[in-house]
């Protein structure tokens, strides 16, 4: 039997490794491997030995909210509507060349010819110029209210939700007596007496009837937001009220708010066509989409391009809104992810 071979020296502890370090000895007896320089690791570590090295930054609401708006094929879609409304509102002659209000009975009720690919009304004014120019009003219209109601009712209903107490029950039952008045039975009453031919009685009716739902919202938003740990932390820390609301709250409950107020543009939208329709909203000679289909009703069994065309137009632009509004509501929402 040959003899056992002494160990080597570096083994023990006592001598150099044979590969200029790449096997040291440990306290216990051991052997680790150090071939690998630090540098290495750390490269090959994510985030550094405990975290201590570069990470992902995290990406917030807002970041994948646009992310999945991108990839959503109903937002892409009822964006490229909207922004094709948007600049024909602005700029109504890009295609349509004509005077909406320049009328010939001659031509009254006619249908479609060439260079006017729409037909006339029973004015003789041409409806397609009347439907592009009607685009102005109706989106006007819809951008004022509804930023007037969201600016209204969430500030009152932030400030309820955030303060409570007496403010808050106050609001509370003014908003219930709001929600008891029908929409369309307070505009025969409430517009019916104005004589103006200007939007702004619309739209401040729109704001007086409309900024409860939004006001709703909003109180509940900030109470759920003020009830997180990151605002009992700040509010521990010495901060202010102000702070609290501008800082912490109101970036963490507007989303909510964004999503009800754009599914509420195209609503205001219908409401005015709706009330122009009745004869108490917007009055010639302002070019609406309502009131081309008021006058319409009685010639659609004659003329029924005269009624196509502008309700048609309509319900497109009611359409592309409340698509854009279910769309950010997917995107803001954690539960429908």
């Amino acid at each position: 039997m040959p003899e056992p071979q002494p160990p080597e020296p570096w083994m023990s502890g006592g001598g150099r490794a044979p590969e200029d370090g790449a096997i040291a000895a440990t306290g216990m007896g051991g052997a680790m491997d150090l071939a690998m320089s630090e540098g290495e690791t750390l490269d090959k570590t994510p985030g550094g030995p405990e975290g201590t090295g570069p990470q992902e930054k995290p990406r917030s609401l807002w970041s994948d909210a646009w992310r999945d708006l991108r990839r959503n094929p109903v937002f892409i879609l009822s964006g490229l509507v909207i922004l094709f409304l948007v600049v024909i509102s602005l700029r109504p002659s890009l295609i349509a060349s004509g005077n909406p209000l320049n009328c010939d009975l001659a031509k009254a009720q006619e249908g479609s010819q060439p260079g006017h690919p729409f037909g006339y009304d029973g004015q003789g004014c041409d409806v397609y110029t009347r439907t592009v120019y009607g685009t102005r009003v109706s989106i006007a219209v819809g951008v004022c209210a509804t930023l007037g109601v969201a600016i209204l009712g969430s500030v009152l209903g932030g400030l309820a939700g955030f303060f409570g107490g007496v403010w808050d029950a106050v609001l509370s039952r003014i908003t219930d007596v709001f929600f008891a008045i029908p929409v369309v039975l307070g505009g025969l009453v409430l517009l019916s007496v104005v004589t103006s031919n200007t939007i702004w009685p619309v739209i401040g009716f729109m704001v007086l009837l409309g900024w409860p739902q939004l006001s709703r919202i909003a109180r509940g938003a900030v109470i759920t937001t003020k009830q997180n740990d990151y605002v009992q932390a700040a509010r521990a820390l010495g901060a202010s009220n102000s702070r609290l609301l501008l800082r912490h709250i109101t970036p963490n409950a507007v989303a909510p708010v964004i999503v009800v107020a754009t599914i509420a543009l195209g609503t205001y939208i219908s409401l005015e066509a709706t009330l122009s329709y009745l004869g108490v909203g917007l009055k010639p000679p302002t070019v609406s989409w309502g009131i081309d289909i008021s006058a319409a009703s009685a010639y659609i069994r004659n003329a029924p391009h005269m009624l196509l065309w502008p309700a048609g137009a309509l319900a497109i632009t009611v359409l592309a809104f409340i698509m854009l509004g279910d769309a950010v509501r997917d995107a803001l929402d954690p539960k429908l992810r």
